[in-house]
C-alpha cells in the first residue's frame, strides 16, 4: 500500500530526531497495520502533490483520573518542506474532532524534550506541560532501544 509506505517514511524522519527510538521499517509497518485494525485507534494523514506529507495518530485509553476516556496522541510529524504551513495544525484539529466524537476527556502526548520546535507548536495549540515524567520498561529483549 503506497500510503503505508509514506507513513513508514514519515516515521523514519520522526525517529531520526528522537533519541529514545530507533527506526526499523518492518517493525513500524507492523505497528501501523495494527493501529489500522483497531477501532480504538486512528491514523490521520495529510497528502499534497500526490504524496504523504504529514500524519498523526491516537489511541483511546481509560483514565481513572478523568473517570473516562483519554486519547494518547503519537507520531505527529510533517515533512520539512510543509512545516509552518498549517498542516500539523489541521491534523491536530482533526484529531481533536475525532476525540470529541468519542467523548474523550483529555488528550495526552509525549514530546522529545529537546525538540523545541515541537514544544512551541504544541503550546500554540493550547497544550500544557505536566509534572509527570515518562518511564518505560521493555518486556522483550528484542524490543527497540
Amino acid at each position: 500500500m503506497a500510503d503505508l509506505d509514506g507513513l513508514v517514511e514519515l516515521l523514519r524522519l520522526l525517529f531520526a530526531i528522537e533519541a529514545d527510538f530507533s527506526f526499523d521499517g518492518p517493525r513500524q509497518r507492523r505497528g501501523l497495520a495494527m493501529m489500522l485494525d483497531q477501532a480504538a485507534a486512528v491514523i490521520l494523514v495529510a497528502e499534497a502533490e500526490g504524496r504523504v506529507i504529514g500524519m498523526c495518530s491516537g489511541q483511546l485509553t481509560i483514565s481513572t483520573a478523568e473517570g473516562g476516556v483519554a486519547l494518547l496522541v503519537e507520531d505527529v510529524v510533517v515533512v520539512k518542506g510543509w512545516q509552518g504551513r498549517g498542516v500539523g495544525r489541521r491534523l491536530m484539529a482533526a484529531l481533536e474532532q475525532w476525540a470529541g466524537a468519542r467523548k474523550v476527556e483529555r488528550l495526552q502526548l509525549l514530546a522529545d524534550r529537546n525538540n523545541q520546535g515541537a514544544l512551541e507548536f504544541y503550546a500554540t495549540l493550547g497544550w500544557q506541560g505536566t509534572e509527570l515524567v515518562c518511564l518505560r520498561k521493555r518486556l522483550r529483549a528484542d524490543s527497540l532501544k
